[in-house]
């Protein structure tokens, strides 16, 4: 496993992150909580120190699971990320940004965008018992909320810095004009953005930015939800919850299927799944500080981790690089 330095702190993050929204059931289809849990412990085993959660996934069980998994370990050396600013419990009183709808037990359950200082303040509370810590290591804001001053919510972030429930602030979804204001408060370590192998438009302005300004680049959705690892064109059937039915309906799977085609003989080469072939493509990019990937089983788990042990030369990558412009 490779440990990187997370923008302008002194957090060191294992360039495989695990990324807890699968295990937090909702929109996934649901996930086996025992399996869930045991896929963290085996990640940690395996190098992955660090876990990127959120309040969001599965309503607070995502991060709840997270805070079980870890007992038992040294919390100085494992780094818990999340994330603030989606509120579906109501408490916002109908202030915010209508976001979408979310089911939850069978009824339809509207979620807001809503990143005041108060609702800032309120959720990490929340966070950290669900987390069982006394704090987080890198708080990200969710998604904008285009109703609340970005200087609002960095002053709020900058407070818990200062209190110690946070080491260190981060954006997710930011725009990079986003990124600039809310630097003028705050001087935030990351943006966590979708990036991969079929989505690379960060690369136009967020990377060029962050490689002369030292801000980090988490990248979430380097498989595109599963679709990149080959499984999908085996075995096409998704429960009828998956919100992926839908989601994939965005690409030209006919040519993304002749990509993964293409490329399996150097995964084969290489001894690896495609799955790790991607990952390891992806976490080579530039500016790229580290790349989550979900786990629903220790199998899996392990298997991300692995990714890491692949070594690609500058051929290998350019003949990667020469295929996806085929798409």
């Amino acid at each position: 496993m490779e440990y990187r330095k997370l923008g302008n702190t002194d957090l060191e993050l294992s360039a495989i992150t695990y990324g807890a929204f699968a295990i937090g059931g909702n929109m996934w289809g649901g996930n086996e909580q025992k399996d869930s849990i045991e896929s963290v412990r085996a990640s940690i085993d395996n190098g992955v120190t660090t876990l990127d959660t959120a309040p969001f996934y599965g309503f607070g069980l995502s991060e709840e699971m997270i805070g079980q998994a870890i007992k038992g370990y040294d919390r100085g050396k494992i780094q818990l990320l999340s994330k603030f600013g989606l509120v579906w419990d109501g408490s916002n009183n109908g202030k915010g940004e209508y976001f979408f709808d979310a089911e939850q037990a069978g009824k339809t359950i509207p979620v807001y965008k809503y990143a005041s200082k108060g609702n800032v303040i309120k959720e990490v509370e929340e966070s950290l018992r669900r987390l069982q810590t006394d704090y987080i290591d890198l708080l990200q804001i969710h998604w904008p909320d285009n109703t609340t001053l970005i200087s609002e919510t960095m002053e709020a972030l900058e407070t818990l810095i200062q209190q110690g429930k946070i080491r260190a602030a981060g954006v997710s979804n930011y725009s990079l004009d986003q990124v600039k204001q809310a630097r003028e408060s705050l001087n935030i370590a990351s943006n966590q953005v979708g990036y991969s192998m079929l989505n690379r438009s960060v690369e136009q302005d967020l990377v060029p930015y962050a490689l002369d300004n030292g801000l980090g680049i988490i990248v979430y959705s380097p498989m595109e939800r599963g679709l990149l690892t080959g499984k999908y064109f085996k075995d096409g059937k998704l429960k009828e919850s998956d919100h992926r039915n839908e989601y994939f309906q965005q690409f030209d799977l006919a040519k993304v299927e002749a990509f993964l085609n293409a490329i399996t003989p150097l995964a084969n080469d290489k001894g690896a799944t495609l799955s790790q072939l991607v990952l390891r493509w992806t976490s080579l990019q530039p500016a790229i500080s580290v790349v989550l990937a979900g786990a629903r089983n220790a199998e899996q788990a392990i298997a991300n981790a692995k990714a890491m042990d692949i070594n690609l030369s500058a051929e290998e990558i350019k003949f990667i690089n020469t295929e996806l412009a085929k798409i």
